[in-house]
């Protein structure tokens, strides 16, 4: 069976200053099958990233929420870069997540801050084959990071069996080989004999990813972040077992701070 899987960090659905693009027109061009989405924002009082592009494409979701924020709208004093420069004052920031280190008094009673929408931060998993949740896979949160972490693992009968497991990892500088010890961990019985896919934010070079995840091997190579002038790979489609890589490539800048990336794969289902 022939399938296109993409991960794809979208960043809330808006640029650093707040200021939304078009998530579903971004998610529409990459035609996937399979699609890991990485920073989806659900709104206490809205549909989410992930639930409003499963409902314009006709995908399934399973996905899972890491943390808790706020979410600000396009701020007044935006200029043609995708972010305030770094540094910048909170108050100018478009995402304030609760576990980040302690605020100010002063970026707490701001205008901007009042009035940002409360919601979650998370990751999803969405399919057009038909997909049954296996399991999330929690991870915990490492002292210095602002999330816990975890991934969703999904199986698709129709496609060989197929194990899909969307996620998104800490930083380096925050420990994330610990995660990612505790993930090679909790996959090992969930693939085993398997065909499988990981996919997402691995906030780590292909290199040392590879080694953090022994028998997983990398579907596509190229930089993806920054997007409007990327110098690194950090959003990975990996494969292990009766998968055949047949393309894959970068996608161009869509919209967020991260390229999308897509794999189109063959999964043996004899």
């Amino acid at each position: 069976m022939h399938l296109a899987v993409a991960t794809f960090n979208v960043h809330c659905g808006v640029d650093g200053w707040g200021r939304p693009f078009d998530v579903v027109g971004a998610c529409r061009d990459l035609d996937a099958d399979v699609l890991v989405l990485q920073e989806t924002w659900t709104p206490e009082d809205g549909i989410g990233t992930a639930d409003q592009v499963a409902g314009a494409l006709g995908y399934q979701v399973h996905g899972t929420a890491l943390t808790t924020g706020r979410l600000a709208g396009p701020h007044p004093g935006a200029d043609d870069r995708w972010m305030p420069t770094m540094g910048a004052r909170p108050a100018r920031n478009a995402l304030y997540l609760d576990g980040e280190r302690t605020m100010s008094g002063a970026v707490l009673a701001s205008t901007r801050f009042r009035e940002a929408r409360p919601g979650a931060w998370g990751v999803a998993v969405l399919t057009r084959v038909r997909a049954q949740p296996v399991e999330v896979v929690e991870l915990g949160r490492m002292g210095r990071d602002w999330s816990a972490r975890a991934a969703v693992v999904v199986r698709l009968p129709e496609a060989g069996e197929l194990t899909v497991v969307g996620t998104h990892m800490t930083h380096l500088t925050k420990g994330s080989p610990v995660h990612f010890r505790r993930l090679a961990r909790a996959l090992a019985p969930l693939t085993a004999g398997r065909p499988a896919v990981l996919a997402g934010d691995m906030n780590l070079w292909g290199p040392p990813l590879s080694v953090l995840l022994p028998g997983w091997h990398r579907a596509v190579r190229g930089r993806t972040w920054p997007a409007w002038r990327p110098h690194s790979q950090v959003d990975h489609i990996l494969v292990q077992g009766a998968v055949r890589v047949l393309a894959g490539e970068i996608r161009p800048d869509a919209g967020s701070d991260h390229r999308p990336v897509v794999a189109r794969l063959e999964v043996a289902t004899g």
